[in-house]
């Protein structure tokens, strides 16, 4: 189940045995045994530790980085950002951790209390494959400072960067019984779940992973964060720029080859600059070429796997099928690699399955609206509500159609991204919860209040 299979070749690298029933139920044990002395380690030392991790991420980037290139095929100077990030993660929380913890004075009618923010036990978390560090990170280095303890399945394409974090957590200085590394079933995952040990479990993923996970929470009422998928609107109002614009919309449509939860994919563009656009953002998405994605100069890596590649062909097939306009790219590219050309599709309308659906690879949708009324109708038609960007020379402008987005984020005149220290999550079938930001580790926190 467990496997490192290039998606750049084809090639089988490594494979990984699954875990037994008696290694999990060991794994449980032994984090809930970690539980009972680490929330116990002062404060200060876990986060001299959590710093720590973010320090050795960092010296060992060039390593790190060509395995998850190897593994799921990010072009390598996106892996070494990746672990850029990582290392910020890890540092905001060892540096404001303590803060973000202490005890919060609650004035109240005859008295007074105080809310004692701690940590409950241990929490399991499920990542996926597209940020095989990041993912991990904003889950644990939260919990990890907070005093919680981790079980950490990893997704089944990624067991090599899965090791290598325990590694990376060994070196710097976290206890083997804090955080536990699991190849483990998905059958082993749902009876772990009803173990009165776990007190919680985190997962980025697909919708039917959220679906099946928040079901078996729920029956056994256990706290969840869900971070799932998202069809993210981009509203272009207006530009004094409209190259830089468009620029601005490929990069972050492409990056990670457009196999982001947060990236734009959805444009939806004002009808004076429509057709501009389209023929700017057509140009630049065809002159993209395959290539191997070691290889700093490459420009168009691979899927994650063939199976990837094909859904996202068969996607956009459909679309044609239904009437849609492909004005380029959108087929498989010859060669034993999970390369696909970048599409265009334009005259999408509500009777298509793409319209609904989340297209997780390098396809970008073009919508045309007449006005700001129209185009946050578009916006927020969707049963996903993850991030979003409006663009306008005028920034009150993008504020006053921003503020009418239902979505967990908005950024104006920016692409969505992420960084350590804003909250990042979303509403309707893009999830519950918050990851990172001084919302982060409140997901896992038992909020006590004590009553003076």
């Amino acid at each position: 189940m467990y496997k490192v299979t290039n998606p750049a070749t084809g090639t089988v690298i490594e494979e990984f045995p699954t875990a037994t029933d008696e290694q999990i139920a060991e794994a449980i044990e032994q984090a809930h045994r970690g539980y009972l002395s680490w929330k116990e380690t002062p404060v200060e030392t876990r986060a001299k530790i959590v710093q720590r991790v973010a320090e050795v991420f960092k010296e060992r980037t060039d390593e790190l980085a060509a395995i998850i290139t190897q593994e799921m095929g990010k072009r390598i100077e996106e892996s070494k950002g990746e672990l850029g990030t990582v290392f910020e993660i890890f540092s905001y929380y060892a540096q404001n951790g303590q803060t973000l913890m202490a005890d919060e004075p609650l004035e109240i009618q005859g008295g007074n209390a105080v809310i004692q923010k701690r940590p409950v036990g241990v929490i399991l978390g499920i990542m996926p494959w597209n940020y095989p560090y990041y993912q991990v990170a904003r889950f644990v280095a939260p919990n990890l400072m907070l005093g919680n303890t981790i079980l950490l399945k990893h997704a089944s394409n990624c067991p090599k960067s899965a090791a290598a974090i325990v590694s990376v957590l060994r070196e710097a200085g976290v206890p083997e019984d804090a955080y536990i590394n699991i190849y483990a079933s998905n059958q082993q995952i749902a009876s772990a779940l009803a173990d009165k040990r776990i007190q919680g479990v985190s997962l980025t993923g697909s919708e039917r992973a959220g679906s099946a996970v928040a079901a078996e929470a729920g029956r056994n009422l256990k706290k969840v964060v869900l971070e799932l998928g998202g069809s993210d609107p981009m509203v272009i109002l207006d530009s004094n720029d409209l190259d830089k614009t468009v620029d601005i919309a490929v990069a972050s449509r492409m990056g990670n080859m457009g196999q982001a939860c947060n990236a734009p994919k959805r444009m939806i563009v004002m009808a004076d600059i429509y057709d501009e656009f389209v023929e700017k953002l057509t140009e630049k998405m065809a002159a993209f070429a395959p290539g191997d994605p070691s290889d700093p100069s490459t420009t168009l890596a691979p899927l994650s796997s063939v199976s990837a590649a094909d859904e996202v062909v068969r996607q956009i097939e459909q679309a044609v099928e239904q009437g849609a306009t492909l004005r380029t790219g959108g087929y498989r590219i010859d060669g034993p690699g999970a390369y696909v050309q970048p599409a265009v599709l334009t005259d999408v309308t509500p009777e298509m399955a793409a319209y609904h659906e989340e297209v997780f690879g390098p396809a970008a949708i073009v919508f045309r609206a007449s006005s700001e009324e129209e185009a946050v109708e578009l916006a927020n038609d969707t049963e996903f509500g993850l991030g979003s960007g409006v663009f306008s020379a005028d920034p009150e402008r993008a504020r006053r159609v921003g503020d009418q987005i239902e979505a967990g984020m908005v950024y104006i005149n920016q692409a969505g991204g992420s960084q350590a220290d804003l909250p990042f999550g979303g509403i309707k079938r893009s999830g519950v919860g918050r990851e990172l930001g001084p919302l982060g580790m409140d997901e896992f926190m038992n909020k006590k209040v004590v009553r003076l």
